[in-house]
């Protein structure tokens, strides 16, 4: 009788278990779209250029979808280079023939040619985006991807009225191509942006701009969900609204442990959403975003882009110019050091930060110069060419194959697997570095990692040509921010320091300027996975490595196969 009872139960418990599975798969969703990559002409700061779009708009769509829900997204490249799409922050568990970065992951998609991605969001709610993954095309390529939490489940906070995405980014009069390719060939640092813009948009503080100028419209009393993405292609970017308190919920697809600012800095590739409550005398306020820009003696695009944020049925009393709110100084440390402080997660036993370490890794992080003989490729500093490292090694990508593919169909002589964990050469990162230094060396070194294994890495700034704030992107994962300071890292007074109570979850870490970061996941997600600056001219230059994460056999996350449609070099 007492078997008997046991079996009933283990019966009854495994019904209950295929239920909820089924009625999980049955509310997940299958989203399928097109995007047709083509020219497009548009006219912005008094000027009309061709511009490469996805479906003729820009931005982008914008795609909403629920957590578990999967995509089908058909690429058709109707336009004249080659084109990728990464999804950036998604953590493409087992899928990462879908993740998108050129020669990483796939080869391009050529003119006339299409790939379809295919992939499920597992376990993320909140904001993320999409973007080109090749050449400088991700100045114009680009759009919000909203996820959603599962039908019945709710927000950790109250649902707002309204849901705007807002992407910041930048503008150029010029052909981007033609900027990186200026950039490519003379080897100086990339003509600065002539605007920002929000949506798409530079705002009423540009010339030839204010018909255009993305307008809001809110009812008194509403509260505002802005999902603030910064798409810009080389800048870090402050951002506010006049006289708007912004309570910060969520970053890169995590939710947070709410906290209210005036002000954010969002980082290249970075995701932070925000609620505002519309309980200002009704009336017209901009929102606003410019630079913080961190490396010295460097020029920069210090404009400003705005939107309107603009109450209803506005009294004849109410302004008719709108406030601009007090945006901080773009060399302003101490308020983005001050904002990053206070993200903290919200605690998950899903989620725990890892406290025994298998991989422990350094990485320095900056720019370097390249000797070359004087002339027209030679016009960076003192007739040299710009370029950029980590452990030295500045990455190279192949052109034969992709890296993903030559792992899994074990082609050799595409990469080497000896990217180091340390620096070749232990120095004072952020004094003053001897000019032996300066110059890196060249090559398609990768590190790989057992899975499973649990990963710590040190991002350390250095003071080769500048120091500078680096916004640092893991392709495939999110990762605990457990510290962040100042100087060069000290393991044995610095690891005291650590959070690993609530840090924040990223998958962009901005690295301080002249400090550094620690970052730790676990290598659960097989595949190749590229690892680098999301400063678009420091990527071309080299700041970048990739992970290989071995494939799980026989574990619970192995890869997929290649799809028959996977783009050939």
């Amino acid at each position: 009788m007492h078997k008997r009872r046991e079996m009933e139960t283990w019966i009854s418990c495994l019904i209950v278990v295929i239920l909820s599975l089924l009625s999980t798969f049955a509310n997940a969703e299958f989203h399928y779209h097109e995007f047709i990559v083509q020219e497009t002409s548009v006219t912005r700061l008094c000027r009309t250029k061709n511009i490469i779009t996805v479906n003729g708009q820009f931005p982008g769509p914008t795609l909403t979808v629920r957590n578990g829900d999967t995509l089908f997204v058909t690429v058709v490249n109707r336009a004249h280079y080659n084109v990728t799409i990464h999804w950036h922050g998604v953590r493409q568990m087992r899928t990462p023939w879908a993740d998108g970065p050129e020669y990483v992951t796939q080869c391009p998609i050529r003119p006339g040619g299409f790939y379809t991605y295919r992939f499920t969001i597992e376990n993320q709610e909140g904001t993320l985006w999409w973007h080109a993954h090749s050449k400088w095309l991700r100045a114009t390529v680009y759009g919000a991807l909203v996820i959603l939490p599962k039908q019945g489940s709710n927000f950790p906070y109250s649902l707002p009225q309204k849901d705007i995405p807002v992407i910041l980014g930048e503008w150029w009069k010029r052909d981007i191509i033609a900027v990186q390719r200026r950039t490519q060939f003379t080897g100086a640092a990339p003509n600065n942006s002539d605007a920002y813009t929000i949506n798409g948009q530079p705002g009423d503080l540009y010339r030839c701009s204010s018909q255009g100028t993305a307008k809001y419209s809110v009812n008194p009393g509403e509260s505002v969900l802005l999902r603030v993405i910064n798409a810009a292609l080389n800048q870090q970017l402050f951002f506010s609204v006049a006289n708007h308190m912004l309570t910060v919920v969520g970053i890169d697809a995590t939710y947070n442990k709410p906290f209210t600012t005036n002000v954010i800095m969002v980082g290249p590739g970075q995701t932070t959403n925000v609620i505002l409550t519309a309980n200002q005398s009704p009336g017209r306020y901009y929102m606003a975003a410019r630079a913080y820009a961190t490396a010295q003696n460097a020029q920069f695009d210090n404009t400003t882009t705005t939107a309107i944020l603009e109450y209803t049925n506005l009294n004849s009393g109410a302004n008719s110019r709108p406030l601009l709110p007090q945006l901080p100084a773009f060399n302003d440390t101490t308020t983005a050091t001050a904002f990053a402080n206070r993200l903290r997660s919200i605690p998950s036993n899903n989620m725990r930060v890892p406290k025994q370490i298998d991989e422990n890794l350094f990485f320095t992080v900056g720019l370097g110069l390249v000797k070359c003989n004087p002339g027209p490729r030679c016009q960076g500093p003192n007739n040299t060419r710009f370029a950029a490292s980590m452990n030295n090694v500045s990455f190279v990508l192949p052109r034969r194959t992709s890296l993903l593919q030559a792992y899994y169909q074990n082609i050799p002589g595409i990469y080497t697997l000896d990217f180091p964990p340390v620096p070749p050469v232990q120095f004072d990162y952020t004094g003053n570095v001897s000019r032996g230094l300066w110059q890196p060396r060249f090559g398609t070194k990768l590190y790989k990692l057992k899975f499973g294994s649990t990963v710590q890495i040190v991002l350390q700034d250095t003071a080769i040509f500048s120091t500078e704030d680096h916004p640092i992107h893991l392709h495939g994962y999110h990762f605990w921010v457990v510290g962040q300071g100042f100087g060069n890292f000290n393991a044995q007074t610095d690891t005291a320091t650590f959070n690993l109570n609530d840090p924040p979850l990223r998958n962009t870490i901005d690295v301080p300027v002249g400090g550094w970061a620690v970052i730790r996941f676990v290598a659960d997600n097989p595949g190749v996975w590229l690892f680098h600056c999301h400063i678009d001219s420091h990527l071309s230059w080299g700041l970048a490595m990739s992970f290989i994460v071995e494939n799980g056999i026989g574990e619970k996350q192995t890869m997929e196969p290649p799809p028959q449609d996977l783009p050939q070099c």
